[in-house]
């Protein structure tokens, strides 16, 4: 299952992702790895979760993210979720926001990331800043307004 978590900037989308975040960190059969662009969530976010800097491996579009994805997958056999936060500074362009996010590609990209989760059965959450109203038709079976 791959969600998108859609908001504008300062809506709250990064408290909820620390809360799921912790609930998480609360089972002891969850493999949770979250996704991110430096180091700002080191002091919410309990140890047990794994956070990644995406800052320090080359990754800057979608398709390298889902190669990333699937080489944790590969080497964390039993994974249960993995989050990304703000998935376009994720890819490298931190100006992307509202009309200027490239959707098609963005849908492509959960395209395949669901079929990769689903046939290694992890799931997805995303934080994409963006107005909900904006969104195009095919993003929002993803969707989880906030």
């Amino acid at each position: 299952m791959v969600k998108v978590i859609v908001g504008c900037k300062g809506s709250g989308k990064t408290a909820r992702l620390v809360d799921d975040l912790n609930l998480h960190a609360i089972s002891d059969s969850a493999n949770v790895v979250c996704i991110e662009v430096g180091r700002r969530l080191d002091r919410m976010v309990k140890y047990k979760i794994r956070l990644i800097d995406i800052t320090e491996y080359p990754v800057g579009s979608y398709p390298e993210l889902l190669s990333f994805i699937a080489g944790i997958s590969a080497k964390d056999y039993d994974l249960t979720h993995v989050y990304i936060d703000s998935v376009t500074k994720v890819i490298g362009d931190p100006e992307m926001s509202g009309d200027a996010i490239h959707y098609d590609l963005l849908l492509e990209f959960l395209g395949q990331l669901e079929k990769f989760s689903a046939n290694n059965n992890f799931d997805v959450m995303i934080i994409l800043s963006a107005d909900p109203a904006n969104l195009p038709e095919g993003l929002r079976r993803y969707c989880d307004p906030y």
